[in-house]
C-alpha cells in the first residue's frame, strides 16, 4: 500500500489542530487503499497546541509530531516538515482550516493519473478583500518580473511526489522560497482552482513583516530586475538633472536680473535623490541579506522532540 504523508505546520493553533486532524482522518478514510501519516510540526507554540497534539498522538499512531526549540518562522518550519516525511506523496495542509481538506481526494486522483505535482490555486477567497487584492497584485508582479515561471494565487497547498521531495533534500536550501522551487524544478504539474474559506477560529499569525519577508524572498530569489532598475533609474535621473541644470544656466544668463533661482529646487533635488538612494540601498540590502543567509548555512530548524516517528 502506498503511503500518503500529510504535513501540517502550526503555531498557537489550539483551536484548530484537532479539527484539522479529524478532517484529514475522515478524508483519508475514503481512500482505504492508502496508508497515511499526519506530521504536525510545531513552531514552539505558547498555548495548548502541543498538549492537544500529544493527546491525539497517544490515541492515533498515524499522527507524528515535531516540536521545534523555538519559532523558526513560517518559511523554514513547513519546508523542514516536508523533508521529514516518508510518503510516496506529500500533501501540505495548513492548520488554520483555510486549505480545504476535501481536495486531498482530488490531489491523489490526479497524482495517480501521472502528475508529479498537484497544487491548489485560490482563484477566489472569503478572507479580507483588501488582503486578497494585495496578495493577487504580488502574484501578478512576481509572475511578470521573475526569470522562471511563477504560479499565481499559490500558497503551497498541494501534493508532491516523492521524486520531487528527494530533489529538495539534495538542494541544501537554508531559507527556501518553496513556491518558486515548485516551478523551477520543472516537474509535470496540474493546478486545481478552489475558493479559500474564511478562518473560523483564532487569529492569523501572519502580519505585515511576515508577508513582506516572503514577498522579498520571492523577488530576490527569482528576479534581478530591482537591481537593474537601480542602474537604469540612476542613469535616467542623472541625465535629467544635467538637462535641468543646463536649462537653469541658460535661463539665468538670458534673464540675469529678473530670474532668481532660489534654494527650493536645490532642497527638492536633495530630498528626491536621497529618497531614491535609500530605496535602492534597501533593495541591494535585501539581496545581500539573502546571500548572507545562504552563506551561513544554518539548519532549517532545531528539534526539541519528535513523537511517534518510531511507531
Amino acid at each position: 500500500m502506498k503511503l500518503i504523508s500529510i504535513v501540517t505546520p502550526c503555531f498557537n493553533e489550539e483551536q484548530n489542530v484537532e479539527d484539522v486532524y479529524q478532517q484529514v482522518k475522515d478524508v483519508l478514510a475514503k481512500l482505504p487503499v492508502y496508508r497515511y501519516e499526519h506530521i504536525f510540526i510545531d513552531n514552539d507554540s505558547t498555548d495548548k497546541t502541543v498538549e492537544i497534539l500529544k493527546g491525539i498522538s497517544i490515541k492515533d499512531q498515524n499522527v507524528k509530531i515535531i516540536v521545534n526549540v523555538r519559532n523558526f518562522g513560517h518559511i523554514r518550519s513547513p519546508y523542514y516538515g516536508i523533508l521529514q516525511s516518508n510518503g510516496d506523496a506529500v500533501i501540505l495542509v495548513v492548520s488554520d482550516l483555510q486549505d480545504p481538506t476535501s481536495m486531498i481526494i482530488d490531489f491523489v486522483r490526479k497524482w495517480e493519473e501521472g502528475y508529479k505535482i498537484v497544487i491548489g490555486t485560490k482563484t477566489k477567497s472569503k478572507e479580507n478583500k483588501l488582503m486578497f487584492l494585495i496578495r493577487k497584485m504580488f502574484y501578478n508582479l512576481i509572475s511578470k518580473i521573475s526569470e522562471t515561471d511563477q504560479i499565481k494565487n499559490f500558497t503551497g497547498f498541494g501534493l508532491y511526489d516523492r521524486q520531487f521531495i528527494e530533489i529538495l533534500r539534495n538542494l541544501d536550501e537554508p531559507y527556501p522560497y518553496f513556491r518558486g522551487l515548485v516551478t523551477e524544478l520543472g516537474f509535470c504539474r496540474i493546478e486545481i482552482p478552489y475558493t479559500q474559506p474564511r478562518r473560523e477560529k483564532g487569529k492569523t499569525k501572519n502580519n505585515f513583516y511576515t508577508l513582506y519577508d516572503i514577498a522579498m524572498l520571492g523577488l530576490v530569489s527569482y528576479s534581478k530586475l530591482p537591481l537593474r532598475m537601480a542602474s537604469f533609474i540612476g542613469f535616467g535621473v542623472s541625465l535629467l538633472s544635467f538637462l535641468i541644470a543646463m536649462i537653469y544656466t541658460v535661463y539665468k544668463l538670458l534673464f540675469w536680473n529678473n530670474f532668481s533661482v532660489g534654494i527650493a529646487p536645490l532642497v527638492i533635488g536633495i530630498f528626491f535623490f536621497g529618497g531614491i538612494q535609500l530605496f535602492f540601498l534597501g533593495i541591494i540590502g535585501e539581496y545581500i541579506g539573502a546571500i548572507f543567509t545562504q552563506v551561513k548555512k544554518r539548519p532549517l530548524v532545531i528539534e526539541k522532540e519528535r513523537i511517534n516517528f518510531d511507531a
